[in-house]
């Protein structure tokens, strides 16, 4: 199986790619409370993860690249619980911008966002069109779980998308980082149901911290994980961003 991690190629092989017209996958995330039995870095690992096996599963139609992930992002709403790192979307502008541009300058044309964390989402269509102007180059943003969509509503059992820290996240940890997930704590591992800001269908948006909707830091039910879950719903997410990534979408802009 040929290697994909950016930071584990010399530079020379990375050239290399740059001349085949490599896919470049940005896996972003945050480092933020994830309840009683989840580590802070979930949605970093998570998207990391599932980036790393949406390239090899594309590696059929192109070669596909994985930076390092950004581990930190827009997640105000969680500092009350601690263990939370939070930007300013002006520093997390400027260094998706700073990042995008190394790969450019790299030598690579087709870079593909692939986020992680809700609390990015809404941002992240703002910046992604900023990025494209002020790079001159189609840049691509996909939340995983949003081009997984299908598999992971038929996949849970409580919940028809994921939430936080939940039935779905907490499979998909116990799938690829069992040994992060603290068991123990299960039992307190529940909280009441969310829509995600960027899925939501109210008809206004105000900030509201998350301690003021779940005192446990969590919400779903994530005593109904499993592992079984867990890898059906990182394999679909996976193969789901392979079919992205093999359907070009930087040919769009570039044959107008």
């Amino acid at each position: 199986m040929s290697e994909v991690q950016w930071n584990r190629m010399t530079a020379a092989q990375l050239r290399d790619l740059a001349a085949q017209d490599a896919v470049v996958l940005l896996p972003v995330g945050s480092t933020e409370q994830h309840g009683p039995h989840l580590p802070t870095g979930v949605d970093d690992l998570l998207a990391a993860e599932v980036s790393r096996r949406a390239a090899h599963l594309a590696a059929e139609h192109t070669r596909v690249v994985v930076t390092p992930s950004v581990w930190a992002g827009l997640a105000e709403h969680h500092i009350a619980f601690g263990g939370t790192f939070s930007l300013s979307l002006s520093t997390y502008h400027a260094l998706l911008r700073d990042i995008c541009r190394s790969v450019l300058r790299a030598g690579f044309s087709r870079i593909m966002i692939v986020n992680g964390h809700g609390g990015n989402m809404t941002a992240l269509n703002a910046l992604t069109n900023e990025l494209t102007a002020e790079l001159a180059t189609p840049i691509v943003f996909a939340s995983y779980f949003s081009a997984g969509r299908d598999v992971v509503r038929d996949t849970l059992e409580t919940q028809n998308g994921l939430m936080h820290a939940c039935e779905g996240e907490t499979s998909m940890m116990m799938a690829a980082f069992p040994q992060l997930v603290q068991e123990e704590h299960l039992d307190a591992a529940w909280g009441p149901e969310i829509t995600l800001p960027a899925e939501s269908s109210d008809p206004f948006y105000m900030f509201v911290p998350f301690d003021r909707i779940t005192e446990s830091g969590v919400a779903g039910n994530a005593r109904v994980a499993t592992a079984d879950k867990g890898e059906r719903m990182l394999a679909g997410c996976a193969a789901a961003l392979a079919d992205v990534i093999a359907g070009d979408p930087w040919a769009k802009t570039r044959d107008r």
